[in-house]
């Protein structure tokens, strides 16, 4: 790793733990809190924010399992965040916060004959865009520090301010920070916490696109078809698993057909909009085609939707009308995606629509639906490019909608969308693993799979059930990894082959092919801890059985990496004590092909990322080389021990150019290149010696020399 990495490491752990301690400030519900959150990165400070938002304004495990105390009481769509953008023209937050309450007061909750009802909580409010005064005139600026200050008569008048009885938090880049401790001094000082993000300054510009993220990355999904090959890392991944594939929902329909159909002209901006969330918006904007007259019904769907919230929030609507278009809205984001539009800001759209139709309705038989689908959303952030470090946090969020999608369904009557749910659970828990905790989140993976699977049977859905028990195997074998190997490597081998069952290889020759990829890797791993003749000899027939199907024609990248496994069984089974040595040299040989099939395949691939260590691949190849020259089976006959030499020190200096000076797998292979020059030496005397040197990279002479 390199010391830019470790800097850049080290800064996505310092605002994770600052992100986590901000965001319980928030989520404790104190009152009378005034907080600053200071960044100088906007584009760090607008996936920060909307992640405040969208975690925090409509919780959904609030609003579905409220505590048991809480009676009657029903919890309707009020947000529990607000995010205010700061008004250029008149910059004074109290005052727009007091506005937003007089529009929208805390309804009164629990009311009934006998009892008077309670208003809910005033909401925590967040302000964002201080960073745009900088392009403000000097009045302008000094009327928001003037509005500071005067907002420190309204702690000696607590009655008539109803934020005090919130939490305030502004948004600010560094140089509006030390403003406001020199200007406006009384009001700092009511401060009770400060939140100091890492980041590079950004130039404060009056840009929408810039406050609405826009500049982020957008890419499709990811899915987990790469292997993950040993020795370096392990077992393929999640083969055709559902994680990125949404229920079909009859509301999603009507988002092409809308019933009334206005022009794009006939449609309010979204800035005049007064119901629909700031956030929303904001992100809906950053999702607009710049160039309208290019893909005028991709901008004029968003727009339609808004509108009719708007119009029903005016019609005082029940809530369940209210939760229909938010969730229609949901839908299209969620189709764009589908079609590979998984920008950070489609993304965004789609959770935020959601949230707000289980805040509106959270009796909605679309419930458990809707909740998968959040969790997928989560599970596709993590995996979005630009996700800042967050993707431990975004997993987790998946997981919890999950979770509460399958507290709603009765397996019983609702088998599919069960074992679907717990299916998709298991693949977050396994991403997870990733993170932290890997035995105890693998071992919820196989838990998650082994309850899709009473549900998901090979009678009702034969290849759905398949992929299950190639996901299930997948997780054994990872857990294996941790504890117990042998008993979870037998079970993870058990899984693979109930799988293999219903993949016929003339029907489906790369799933068949992949499964016994798999076989072979956790017979491999087997071998490690008892039987090592017979499991790497069945791991060897297993191996060869894949590329049968595997062919360097058709998927060459997933043959290479099982080529690479096989020539690792083949050096392994060489080295097996009770092996004579004529085996040995046949295997070594096998080895060798094996290994040079590899390095062949991977080149011919151009760049494209392998599920391998190639330069791990080098080094085995070397020392196959190697160990054919020095094994006394060619004694006398120096050319071959030459070739096998130079072929050694090749792999070698091949693979020592991909390492970086000073860390231990540059130290090891140098190690190697200074045992095959000695060797040389040894069989060949000094003129082996010198053929040996002139093949080697000059500037590593003056190192080698005093080494020989």
């Amino acid at each position: 790793m390199s010391v830019n990495e470790t800097v850049s490491t080290d800064i996505f752990a310092w605002n994770r733990q600052v992100y986590q301690r901000l965001k319980l400030a928030l989520s404790l519900g104190l009152r009378r809190q005034i907080l600053f959150a200071v960044c100088d990165d906007l584009h760090l400070r607008n996936q920060v924010a909307t992640r405040l938002h969208s975690t925090l304004a409509y919780p959904v495990g609030q609003v579905l399992y409220q505590p048991a105390n809480a009676g009657a009481i029903s919890t309707p769509a009020y947000p529990r965040l607000v995010t205010l953008r700061l008004n250029l023209s008149d910059p004074n937050p109290i005052a727009q916060i007091n506005q937003w309450l007089t529009n929208y007061p805390p309804p009164i909750v629990g009311e009934s004959k006998d009892t008077p009802g309670r208003p809910l909580p005033i909401p925590a409010f967040q302000i964002v865009g201080v960073e745009l005064l900088t392009k403000q005139s000097v009045a302008v600026q000094r009327s928001f520090l003037h509005y500071l200050r005067l907002s420190e008569q309204y702690f000696a008048n607590q009655e008539s301010n109803r934020f005090l009885e919130s939490s305030l938090l502004f948004w600010l880049p560094r140089p509006w920070l030390y403003a406001i401790q020199q200007s406006a001094p009384k009001f700092w000082h009511c401060r009770t916490g400060i939140f100091i993000f890492a980041g590079e300054p950004t130039p404060a510009i009056d840009n929408r696109d810039a406050e609405n993220l826009s500049n982020w990355r957008s890419g499709d999904v990811t899915n987990f078809d790469t292997l993950e090959e040993f020795p370096e890392a392990g077992v393929q991944d999640f083969q055709a698993t559902e994680i990125n594939n949404f229920q079909t929902k009859p509301s999603a329909e009507k988002v092409e057909d809308t019933p009334q159909k206005a022009t794009e002209t006939d449609i309010p901006k979204l800035s005049s909009l007064l119901y629909v969330s700031d956030e929303l918006k904001s992100l809906v904007t950053a999702t607009l085609n710049k160039d309208i007259g290019e893909d005028a019904y991709h901008n004029w769907q968003p727009h339609q939707l808004l509108w009719e919230i708007e119009q029903l929030h005016q019609k005082k609507a029940s809530g369940a009308e209210i939760a229909v278009a938010y969730e229609n809205l949901g839908n299209l984001y969620r189709l764009r995606i589908e079609q590979g539009q998984s920008s950070l800001e489609n993304l965004m759209v789609a959770i935020l629509a959601y949230q707000e139709a289980v805040s509106y309705n959270d009796s909605s038989p679309q419930l458990p639906d809707i909740l998968n689908d959040l969790g997928t959303l989560y599970w596709m952030l993590h995996r979005t490019p630009g996700n800042n470090g967050e993707g431990q946090t975004y997993i987790e969020q998946g997981i919890e909608f999950y979770q509460l999608a399958i507290k709603l369904i009765t397996p019983d009557t609702q088998p599919e969308i069960y074992a679907r749910v717990q299916n998709n659970l298991a693949t977050a828990y396994g991403d997870l693993a990733k993170f932290s905790q890997p035995v105890e989140n693998w071992q919820q993976a196989v838990t998650a799979y082994s309850q899709a699977l009473l549900y998901r049977t090979e009678e009702i859905d034969p290849l759905k059930y398949a992929a299950c028990q190639n996901n299930l195997g997948t997780a054994y074998w990872h857990l294996g990894q941790y504890s117990q190997p042998v008993e979870h490597l037998q079970k993870a081998i058990a899984a693979y082959n109930l799988a293999l069952v219903h993949y016929k290889p003339a029907e489906e020759p790369l799933k068949y092919g992949m499964i016994q990829n798999n076989i072979g890797t956790a017979y491999w791993n087997l071998s490690q801890y008892e039987k090592p003749m017979e499991y790497l000899q069945l791991a060897i027939d297993v191996y060869c059985e894949a590329l049968k199907y595997r062919t360097a024609a058709h998927v060459p990248n997933a043959s290479a990496a099982t080529q690479n496994n096989l020539g690792t069984a083949y050096w392994h089974i060489a080295n097996l004590p009770k092996i004579s040595k004529e085996e040995c040299q046949n295997f070594l040989q096998l080895c060798i092909s094996a290994y040079e099939e590899t390095i062949n395949l991977a080149h011919s691939l151009n760049g494209i990322a392998l599920s391998f260590d190639l330069l791990a691949t080098y080094n085995n190849l070397g020392l196959a080389h190697y160990q054919l020259a020095i094994d006394g089976s060619f004694a006398g006959d120096k050319k071959i021990i030459s070739q096998h030499l130079e072929a050694a020190l090749e792999n070698h200096v091949q693979a020592l150019k991909g390492f970086t000076k000073h860390t231990e797998p540059y130290q090891m292979t140098f190690n190697h290149i200074v045992k095959a020059i000695r060797t040389f030496h040894n069989e060949l005397g000094i003129q082996g010696q010198n053929l040996a040197l002139s093949k080697v990279p000059g500037n590593l002479i003056p190192e080698i020399l005093p080494k020989l």
